[in-house]
């Protein structure tokens, strides 16, 4: 089982800026597709980003598109996402997940299709 921790949230004005940072250890991300999803107060955890093992492939959540980039560093065992034009719904604790080999090809973003979790991050977008 690989051991994930997320970092880098924080307090942000609306229109900034965040990179969150996943660090892996126990295992190996190289051999898993990953992912990042969020948790708003009241609100269902939702897929935002997912990337391929050698991060050829990545997938999108609608709402996010085009203004968050996840990106991978297999050599150093870390996920990323960058977040840019951050917007107050944006606020929410995130999550960085690993998927199988499948999660990319069947574009799979059901939190019950990843088994391994960190404890999250809080981002917090002030308007």
């Amino acid at each position: 089982q690989v051991q994930l921790v997320e970092s880098g949230g924080g307090l942000v004005q609306a229109g900034g800026s965040l990179r969150l940072s996943c660090a892996a250890s126990g295992r190996t991300i190289s051999s898993a597709d990953m992912a990042w999803f969020r948790q708003a107060p009241g609100k269902e955890r939702e897929f935002v980003s997912a990337i391929s093992r050698v991060g050829t492939i990545t997938d999108y959540a609608d709402s996010v598109k085009g203004r968050f980039t996840i990106s991978r560093d297999n050599a150093k065992n870390t996920l990323y996402l960058q977040m840019n034009s951050l917007k107050s719904e944006d606020t929410a604790v995130y999550y960085c997940a690993a998927g199988n080999t499948l999660t990319l090809r069947f574009k799979l973003r059901s939190p019950a299709d990843f088994g391994s979790w960190g404890q999250g991050t809080q981002v917090t977008v002030s308007s």
